[in-house]
């Protein structure tokens, strides 16, 4: 991208504030958010906003080892499940949340997947049953193993956002997406 994912601006909001803002809206006990690359630009831009950060050592092993950082924190004793959201997945709704925690809480030992079109997105639940499964998960498959392997075990939550399956990973998916929306 040139510049870190979490610092593109949405609005008059980073896209690491604004997930945020979506969250705080929810009724979580805890936000944990997991910084690696670029760390030191990052963190000032969520000093005052409502979340724990964890600081990810390995991050140059990938998208799976922010996660396995958050969980290593994660009390299971406390935690049905852990929602995962990807910072490159920011246009993601209020209302896309709010349908993927009520299905969880319906089913808290499935995975939870909202869809788009039959094509499935971010952010996704994981129940704490599979966090062991996660910690284990392979570098280069990550997360997608663990869902692969728990085929049985998924709630889709059909939507009528595409949001969900937008991934902002270059310039021109920024432009496409959100500079456009920005105006």
């Amino acid at each position: 991208m040139g510049s870190p994912k979490a610092l593109l601006r949405i609005g008059k909001k980073t896209f690491l504030q604004h997930i945020i803002g979506i969250l705080s809206n929810q009724n979580f006990k805890n936000i944990y958010v997991v910084l690696g690359a670029h760390m030191e630009e990052i963190k000032p831009s969520i000093e005052r906003l409502p979340v724990n950060v964890i600081i990810n050592e390995h991050w140059q092993d990938g998208q799976i080892s922010s996660l396995i950082a958050g969980l290593d924190v994660i009390d299971e004793n406390s935690s049905d499940g852990v929602l995962v959201w990807p910072v490159d997945h920011p246009l993601v709704t209020d209302s896309v949340v709010r349908k993927s925690i009520k299905a969880f809480d319906l089913n808290n030992d499935r995975i939870i997947i909202p869809t788009f079109r039959g094509k499935r997105g971010h952010p996704v639940i994981f129940p704490k049953h599979l966090f062991k499964h996660l910690r284990s998960a392979s570098l280069d498959k990550g997360a997608r193993v663990v869902v692969h392997q728990h085929a049985d075990r998924i709630t889709e939550i059909e939507t009528d956002e595409e949001a969900v399956t937008i991934n902002i990973d270059t310039p021109e998916d920024y432009k496409k997406y959100v500079t456009i929306n920005n105006q």
